[in-house]
């Protein structure tokens, strides 16, 4: 795009699942591998704290905790106000960091709010139905 960062409505998402959740030995990270659901099948290896990598591998797997964790809190906060999430993205990276968003529709209206992809990624998927998880074509890779 001739080095011009586009305006948010000119981004092309796409649809991804959780492919993997694992833990980078050589590197002491915790990594998400986010696999595009359809076409080429590519991916975003999204580092993140364990703590983070642990939460997403429950809410894949709908685990429940002994006590809620805080995904799970704010997910039973977010049905009591009646505010369901639409999506979760990834929208950007800079320098090393990535950017995510959870777009929510309340009995006010939608609201999108910035967040971590980690955060994003789990409250998405602890929803009864989960929200679709969206990622940046840009930075989209084939392996």
């Amino acid at each position: 795009m001739d080095g011009v960062e586009s305006a948010a409505f000119d981004v092309v998402y796409r649809v991804v699942q959780v492919d993997e959740v694992s833990y980078d030995f050589s590197n002491s990270a915790a990594v998400v591998v986010l696999r595009e659901a359809e076409g080429y099948r590519r991916s975003l290896w999204l580092p993140v704290a364990l703590h983070d990598a642990t939460a997403i591998h429950h809410a894949a797997r709908h685990a429940p905790s002994r006590r809620p964790a805080t995904n799970e809190l704010v997910v039973f906060i977010l049905q009591e106000l009646q505010a369901d999430i639409i999506a979760a993205r990834v929208v950007r990276e800079e320098q090393g960091v990535y950017f995510g968003e959870l777009d929510l529709m309340t009995t006010r209206g939608r609201r999108v709010f910035d967040c971590r992809p980690s955060d994003a990624i789990a409250l998405a998927l602890r929803q009864v139905v989960p929200a679709p998880l969206l990622v940046s074509d840009t930075l989209l890779r084939r392996d």
